[in-house]
């Protein structure tokens, strides 16, 4: 197919990559947050200045932006994806959205003659270089069948989770939950510190009790030798993320006392750190909470 791509950052560059590899044509945007574009151009990949081109050239597009204020500006901006929408056209929202500004894109792109799914991700920059996301899909679920050979590109699982908003609530849903986790280990690492308690040991029997988990795997990396590859994902997205799920559950009537303090913890680790807070990597929090 000819796929457009909007937004090659560190998760849309597997993507885009991977579709490459099993032979789809790429249209993809220029723009500064992109990772170098040089392999991807050397294999093919056209690189155009506007939304409303990368839809010109494409029979399904992809978001992967940072989230909902700019899902809607490349969508419905001056120059934006419906401006160049051609009938049928398939977008598919892989970006970390509000579960009601979904909705409101959705009724946009099918008014302009395309179709939607909204299909966030998780897992990390490692498995999307390898091919091995998780999608979480709302929408038909005839259009995901329809799709689903393109989405196999790039993931290994793909769950239909509803109808349109339900896979970008679900995903604030799951990054509550992750982030929640990974928060709570970085402070008990850092208390582990003060306490002399060695990092090892700390990993070692949180492993074999109660602690033990996919949060503490991509932790341990940094709590054993301070290396961050293991949850390349910044403080300024867990903060957004956070936020969004804020919003989400206080529009729906729900408890939110946990969700508020770990919110209020990112946030003021985020802000102590000064400018670059917001860039620093979540397993940092290990060394931010326990100078």
């Amino acid at each position: 197919m000819n796929i457009g791509m909007i937004g090659i950052g560190l998760m849309g560059h597997g993507i885009a990559t991977n579709l490459q590899r099993r032979g789809h044509a790429l249209t993809l945007l220029e723009h500064p947050g992109n990772q170098p574009l040089d392999a991807l151009r050397e294999g093919g990949a056209v690189v155009v200045g506007s939304p409303r081109e990368v839809a010109q050239r494409s029979q399904l597009v992809i978001l992967v932006v940072t989230g909902a204020p700019q899902v809607e500006a490349v969508l419905t901006g001056a120059g934006g994806v419906l401006e160049g929408l051609q009938t049928g056209t398939v977008v598919i929202d892989c970006s970390t959205s509000l579960p009601d500004t979904t909705r409101r894109m959705a009724q946009a792109v099918q008014s302009a003659g395309g179709r939607f799914l909204d299909a966030p991700m998780t897992r990390t920059p490692k498995e999307a270089a390898e091919g091995r996301l998780n999608l979480i899909v709302g929408g038909e679920a005839s259009l995901l069948d329809e799709v689903r050979p393109v989405l196999a590109c790039f993931a290994e699982n793909v769950t239909h989770v509803g109808p349109t908003g339900a896979g970008h609530g679900m995903k604030l849903l799951h990054n509550y939950v992750s982030l929640g986790m990974v928060a709570l280990l970085a402070e008990a690492a850092a208390c582990a510190g003060r306490q002399g308690v060695a990092a090892g040991a700390f990993v070692e029997v949180l492993a074999k009790g109660g602690g033990g988990g996919i949060a503490l795997e991509r932790l341990k990396p940094y709590v054993l030798a301070r290396d961050a590859s293991g949850l390349r994902f910044s403080l300024g997205n867990a903060v957004k993320d956070l936020s969004y799920y804020r919003e989400m559950a206080s529009a729906g009537g729900a408890q939110l006392g946990i969700a508020e303090a770990v919110l209020g913890a990112l946030q003021a680790a985020s802000r102590d750190e000064g400018p670059e807070g917001a860039a620093r990597w979540v397993p940092e929090l290990v060394d931010i909470w326990g100078r």
